[in-house]
């Protein structure tokens, strides 16, 4: 029989705390499941296997038990909640991933406005856009069911791309060796700030 798959039950001691921090936020980076009372799923996996012997490993170094199951889904009805579950969690984050690419565009659009075409300000962006395609290929890994978010959040990067792409011949073209025309955007000391501010 094929199974579907994996079911982990983990117990670890009540402090310290940071232990069950730990498995938690390894669990939820792999992309399981939280079920009740210390239980998690996962889709099975050779990759899965690997990772669940690497947590056991950590579990009993800390002192904890755990239980690895191979698991199948009762009925129709508990495999579609379960579907369910695994797609809802993964839309979440693409939700906010593709808030997050709304947010870079926005950033590049008010620069290009002010016409800020320096290296510095391309750097950043650049850097920000490296986030965003770490955090894509992340939550990429642990989809396995894909759907109308992940396919936004993919048109969304592919925007955020071109357009610090665009962002980056104006830099070019705009290339200040005296530096005169960035300078103005300098907004002073932090102190300036909070006198304007009263």
């Amino acid at each position: 029989m094929e199974y579907q798959w994996l079911l982990f039950c983990v117990q670890l001691p009540a402090t310290p705390s940071s232990p069950r921090v730990t498995v938690w936020r390894r669990m939820r980076s792999a992309g399981s499941l939280g079920l009740d009372n210390g239980l998690w799923l996962l889709p099975h996996t050779p990759s899965a296997e690997d990772f669940i012997a690497e947590i056991k490993r950590y579990v009993a170094s800390q002192g904890g038990t755990s239980r690895v199951f191979f698991a199948n889904s009762f009925d129709e009805d508990t495999e579609k909640e379960i579907r369910q579950r695994f797609l809802e969690d993964r839309e979440e984050e693409y939700v906010e991933l593709k808030e997050q690419c709304a947010d870079f565009l926005e950033e590049i659009e008010k620069e290009t406005r002010r016409g800020n075409f320096s290296f510095a300000e391309y750097e950043e962006n650049e850097q920000d856009l490296n986030k965003l395609e770490t955090w894509y290929a992340r939550v990429q890994q642990r989809d396995f069911l894909g759907g109308k978010h992940a396919e936004e959040a993919t048109d969304w990067l592919g925007k955020c791309r071109d357009a610090l792409q665009t962002f980056s011949a104006e830099v070019f073209a705009h290339e200040d060796q005296q530096h005169v025309h960035k300078m103005r955007f300098d907004p002073g000391e932090a102190g300036d700030q909070n006198k304007e501010a009263k």
